[in-house]
């Protein structure tokens, strides 16, 4: 079995960098500049004002996993939140535009199927962008009032707890198309190899950040609660939950029939009178069509259908 390395304040900050190159994206994220010379963790981070437990905390959990011995409670909840909202400000304002452009520069977009990949991968940015900017409105400062000792009455976090899932879903979902059913020139098969290997690394990227949130910030966050709780406050926050995923089975014809004619642009009722079922038989077949070819959205049924020449692509519309 491989032997973990665990990062101390002692070690200097440099030999953490050569050993893992990964974890500089992170370090922006808690505000930690380069030119630090030979200093020790402990050293640069006393300077660039960085709660030196919490970000080995982060660092050690990203080069090894979860470790069931942390002591949660020295976590420093303000570090963290700074950690979370500068990551968010990484990855909106510059990861998933640059993924965009190259994607889009690796495709050659006066192809229909091409513009309806670029369609899925909008579809997944927004998602992110409104899960991300959901903790900013809500997630953040609910924190930040148990940080200050008030008692928030008013806040629900349903939608925190279920969408990393949905995420995580959807850019599977785009990562599987583009492997499976977009063709490619010679031209562009080297940047959409490229860009394909990036997808994947902001893949690993995205779920490291959701798993910090899992395993770091919302014990914390309860640990917090806890002491509130303890003066009177009764409150409570859930876990976030990934939802499992099933492999990809074959689609009956009827599954198919709901298809071409989701692609059309029909609504379920319009499906069922068209194919002679009920409605709710109609949304069975959809609840089934998502969990065998893990595709949810409209543009991902829609590519499916032309590479699978269940419709026509020159009677779309991209």
């Amino acid at each position: 079995m491989k032997n973990l390395k665990v990062y101390e304040a002692t070690d200097r900050m440099v030999n953490i960098i050569k050993d893992n190159y990964n974890i500089l994206q992170a370090m922006n994220s808690f505000g930690i500049y380069l030119g630090f010379g030979d200093k020790t963790v402990d050293e640069v981070c006393r300077e660039q004002e960085v709660d030196t437990f919490t970000f080995l905390t982060v660092i050690n959990f990203t080069v090894n996993g979860y470790n069931d011995k942390l002591d949660i409670g020295k976590v420093s909840i303000p570090t963290l939140l700074k950690y979370l909202e500068a990551s968010h400000t990484y990855y909106i304002d510059f990861q998933l535009p640059f993924i965009r452009q190259e994607l889009a520069d690796s495709l050659d977009v006066s192809d229909n199927l091409a513009r309806l990949i670029l369609k899925l991968y909008d579809e997944y940015a927004h998602s992110v962008i409104h899960h991300m900017r959901y903790e900013e409105k809500h997630v953040f400062p609910y924190v930040r009032k148990l940080l200050s000792g008030e008692a928030p009455t008013d806040y629900d976090v349903a939608t925190f707890s279920k969408h990393h899932g949905q995420i995580d879903q959807e850019l599977k979902e785009l990562k599987n198309i583009i492997i499976k059913y977009l063709p490619s020139d010679g031209l562009h098969n080297n940047k959409l190899l490229a860009t394909l290997y990036g997808i994947y690394s902001n893949e690993e990227w995205l779920k490291l950040h959701g798993d910090v949130e899992d395993c770091i910030f919302i014990p914390a966050i309860r640990a917090l609660e806890q002491k509130r709780r303890s003066n009177g406050v009764d409150l409570s926050l859930t876990s976030l939950a990934t939802p499992g995923t099933k492999d990809e089975d074959c689609l009956s014809q009827r599954e198919k029939d709901v298809i071409v004619a989701l692609v059309q642009g029909m609504s379920n009722k319009e499906i069922a009178d068209h194919l002679c079922i009920s409605t709710n038989t109609v949304i069975t077949h959809r609840r089934n069509i998502a969990k065998k070819l893990q595709i949810h959205s409209p543009a991902g049924l829609t590519i499916y259908a032309i590479v699978n020449h269940l419709v026509n692509i020159e009677s779309l519309k991209a």
